[in-house]
């Protein structure tokens, strides 16, 4: 190229061709085309394919004679040579398609052969479309030798060799069958491409799907036919877990599973199955594998798949993503939002479908489903539009229903409060006040449950939720027996209860109120208003922080004492007697309601242990004296 000096003059414009050093290309190429070197047998076996199904395009339009039986690919080492062979029984080519399909870079003879042999069926589409594939065998080849004939009538064999300079061989070729051969020169950094079992684990990789047989030396390479290209009447279950037991070999049977098969705006197919949760699930690792007309393209479809969705397993098979497919194509493509958006609907769709046709089955899955969906309904709203009839929940009896199930079932009963607990195993004397005035209960015992919920009460305004110890209900209350009759300083049975409660307490940071409760067996219990603790669990669930511990947190909590119950009557008559004591008292009593509400710091639990054998000498000390003296 001639170097030159460009003068421009007054408002003169002078308009150039950009111009290319053809001997930099492959060095180019063969650095940057690909990140990971294993492409070259993709993009060669691939390339391979598609050279046979336009044979059979053509010979299904009449235009040259071929028989299945003949179709197919065969790769074969060679050690001594240090060569690997690539061969086809594919369309082959003549010397001007190798001029222009080979020695031009970039144009891709797909392209051409589809502008010619148009078709919107998705069984005629091609695997390549870019026409770079062929010059990814530089990036482990020192040379590549291509021998090729044509399927025209009276075409010559073509021979055409680069040792991946500028310069390249084109003469008369050895072949006689149609098809083209290419041989790979190894170079000695990619020898390893030479043994057998490494270009197996390739090509199962890459290839275990494709159309027409592939073989290693004598060995069929893809015996397992793509489950997903089928109808989904045509599938039965078995075939599907025999599908996933070969995806997943390790893998426990999926739960259920969505069968994509779309073919207008975009191209999509593909089985996205709903995997049982271990202990040991990572919900956020992605093993949904992607493919390009049944060529495995990568094993993460981030971006085409919701965040929310990345627990599922499955495939995805679109030619409307290349093989090259990129991070930033992927978020920018607007196909690629169209199918995320249709997977989805999907998704969805099936849940409902499951949850109407055969809710015990559903139930059965949810343990393992719900996860999945109560992310997606944090993430997408329209997700969440799509499945919030099927949300369920499990009370303290075993039963399960929706939030608006709860609602209407206890409209009359709990003032548009849907009353819950974190532990159905804890606080079991809160779950039976509820049950005894016929209130249920709801399970909230998920991680993800408490930001549910604040989604929901977003939705449903005005209905809320509560948890059991949150608050001083009225269904927790026995108003028959409320000590609120007046004396003569103006002050009710429970104000004086309180008072002395709280002048025992010592903590600065708790209110007293005393309350007649239904149940005389609870000496009292902590109450942290619903929002504090959220937040407060929130903050604690960010990891721990300097200063942040237990309930201290937020503002003041507020420890309700029970007036029926003996203990709090006898620790206020103690007090006459024994003044030191009855404050241990009230101080046990308040801390048995911490542990037992499991809100008592670590760092109080040895003074609760040493104050509670002390009172317990105290007392069998005043028992032993009672009965000596008697």
């Amino acid at each position: 190229m001639k170097n030159f000096i460009l003068h421009l003059k007054g408002n003169s414009m002078s308009k150039q061709n950009l111009q290319i050093h053809s001997e930099n290309i492959l060095p180019i190429i063969k650095k940057w085309l690909y990140s990971d070197r294993d492409i070259f047998v993709r993009e060669l076996v691939s390339n391979a394919c598609d050279a046979i199904h336009k044979v059979k395009i053509l010979r299904d339009q009449g235009e040259t004679q071929a028989n299945d039986e003949e179709f197919k690919v065969e790769i074969k080492i060679d050690k001594e040579a240090k060569t690997l062979t690539f061969t086809d029984t594919g369309i082959g080519m003549d010397a001007d398609e190798v001029q222009k399909y080979i020695a031009q870079i970039a144009f891709s003879g797909a392209e051409e052969f589809m502008d010619k042999y148009k078709s919107n069926k998705e069984s005629d589409q091609f695997i390549g479309h870019f026409g770079l594939g062929f010059y990814s065998s530089y990036m482990v080849a020192q040379k590549v030798e291509i021998n090729t004939l044509s399927y025209k009538e009276n075409a010559e064999p073509v021979f055409w060799s680069c040792d991946g300079s500028a310069e390249y061989i084109i003469e008369k070729g050895t072949r006689s069958a149609r098809g083209t051969e290419i041989t790979l020169y190894i170079d000695k950094d990619n020898e390893d491409y030479l043994e057998e079992a490494k270009l197996k684990q390739i090509l199962s990789h890459y290839c275990s799907f494709l159309p027409y047989p592939v073989y290693l030396g004598e060995e069929k390479i893809n015996t397992q036919q793509p489950l997903w290209i089928k109808a989904p009447s045509d599938c039965t279950p078995e075939e599907y877990k025999e599908f996933y037991r070969y995806l997943y070999p390790m893998e426990e049977e999926p739960l259920f599973w969505v069968h994509l098969n779309v073919d207008y705006p975009f191209h999509l197919k593909g089985i996205l199955f709903f995997p049982k949760i271990r202990r040991d699930f990572d919900v956020n690792k992605n093993t949904v594998k992607l493919y390009c007309n049944r060529v495995f393209v990568a094993d993460n479809c981030k971006d085409i798949i919701p965040n929310y969705l990345m627990a599922l397993r499955g495939v995805i098979d679109s030619p409307d993503i290349p093989l090259n497919v990129s991070r930033s194509y992927l978020q920018m493509d607007r196909t690629v939002r169209q199918l995320s958006n249709h997977i989805t609907k999907k998704v969805a769709d099936s849940l409902n479908t499951l949850y109407r046709n055969d809710k015990d089955r559903f139930i059965e899955c949810w343990e393992d489903v719900s996860m999945v969906v109560k992310m997606g309904v944090l993430e997408d709203e329209k997700f969440y539009d799509k499945v919030k009839d099927i949300i369920i929940w499990k009370d303290t009896q075993g039963n399960w229903i929706t939030v608006d199930e709860y609602l209407n079932l206890n409209k009359d009963k709990t003032n548009n409060k849907i009353i819950y607990t974190k532990d159905p195993t804890h606080l079991s004397h809160f779950q039976e006040l509820y049950k005894q005035k016929g209130i249920d209960v709801l399970c909230a015992t998920s991680p993800i449950d408490p930001y549910l919920m604040q989604f929901i009460e977003r939705k449903l305004t005005p209905a809320t939720f509560q948890r059991i110890d949150a608050s001083i209900d009225d269904n927790l209350l026995d108003k028959d027996r409320e000590k609120n009759i007046l004396d003569a300083e103006g002050k009710s049975e429970a104000s004086h209860i309180a008072s002395f409660i709280k002048s025992l307490l010592d903590e600065a940071e708790v209110e007293v109120e005393a309350k007649s409760l239904a149940s005389d067996s609870l000496p009292g219990f902590v109450m942290l208003d619903e929002q504090q603790r959220r937040m407060r669990d929130y903050m604690l669930s960010m990891g721990p922080k300097d200063g942040f511990s237990g309930m201290n947190l937020f503002g003041k909590k507020t420890f309700v004492v029970n007036t029926n119950n003996p203990l709090v009557s006898m620790a206020r008559k103690l007090h006459d007697s024994h003044p030191d004591l009855s404050k241990e008292v009230v101080k046990e009593l308040y801390q048995l309601a911490l542990l037992s509400q499991r809100e008592m710091d670590p760092n109080a639990l040895n003074d609760f242990i040493n104050r509670t054998n002390h009172i317990l000498e105290k007392l069998t000390e005043q028992i032993v004296h009672q009965k000596t003296t008697v």
